[in-house]
């Protein structure tokens, strides 16, 4: 497979991965939408079902939709990261690369799809909300230590039961991520992917977005930190256990 394919796979399945999850965020936090206020229960739902169509967008690129996942099957040892595609250095960069792209245009169409809530929300943080996390108590070494546990959760489920989040499968991976939305979701929002918040807060400072306010870039680097900490413990721990197993069996 060419490194286009790949990157176009990665670009399409990680703004379908944020259209539809900065979208469950926006129709529950902008003033006058049909699901405004539905509750944070509702938006881990949505993020669920934002995953499940991602990555059946980007099957053909092995679906990372995520710098920590990539990172994560690098220092896991895996040879290759999807079917004909080595683990070198430019495929690494193509899957960042990608991810990140597709996160920033997803967030971008997911603002034309709400344009008018935003003009008529008067809260700045509402605005900010619907395309990047935020702690809700704000203590960085804590906030990352639970961007950290939730991404290393993410990336040993998904090496431990299926190599790559396509050969686990879709619905599994968005119940995987549900999961830890409404587990481990509450302090930090769970970025629990570097590209899913870099992408859409740069796309928050670019776009003409009515009173919208700071991006809170002072913040931006936990969930960059975090989730690609988290994703490395995971590739490493999930290389290490079924040694242990093996050593333990014999």
């Amino acid at each position: 497979m060419s490194l286009g394919i790949v990157f176009l796979s990665e670009v399409f399945g990680t703004a379908m991965l944020t259209l539809l999850g900065c979208g469950v965020v926006a129709n529950v936090a902008l003033r006058g939408t049909k699901g405004n206020s539905g509750g944070f229960l509702m938006v881990t739902w949505g993020w669920g079902i934002a995953v499940f169509a991602g990555v059946f967008v980007a099957a053909k690129s092995g679906a990372h939709l995520n710098p920590a996942v990539t990172l994560g099957l690098l220092v896991n040892g895996k040879a290759e990261y999807a079917t004909g595609v080595p683990v070198d250095a430019v495929s690494t960069l193509t899957y960042f690369g990608g991810e990140l792209l597709g996160a920033f245009l997803g967030a971008v169409v997911c603002w034309a799809a709400y344009k008018q809530h935003f003009d008529a929300e008067p809260e700045v943080a509402s605005k900010l909300a619907v395309f990047s996390t935020g702690p809700a108590i704000r203590s960085a070494p804590w906030n990352v230590a639970t961007e950290v546990i939730g991404t290393f959760v993410l990336v040993f489920v998904i090496l431990t039961f299926g190599g790559t989040p396509s050969g686990l499968g879709p619905l599994a991976v968005a119940l995987l991520v549900v999961g830890i939305g409404v587990s481990l979701g509450g302090p930090t929002g769970y970025a629990i992917n570097p590209a899913r918040d870099l992408g859409p807060r740069i796309a928050h400072a670019l776009l003409p977005i009515r009173g919208k306010g700071s991006s809170d870039w002072g913040y931006s680097w936990i969930p960059v930190v975090g989730p690609l900490v988290g994703g490395a413990l995971g590739g490493v721990v999930a290389r290490i256990v079924p040694i242990i197993a093996a050593a333990a069996a014999s």
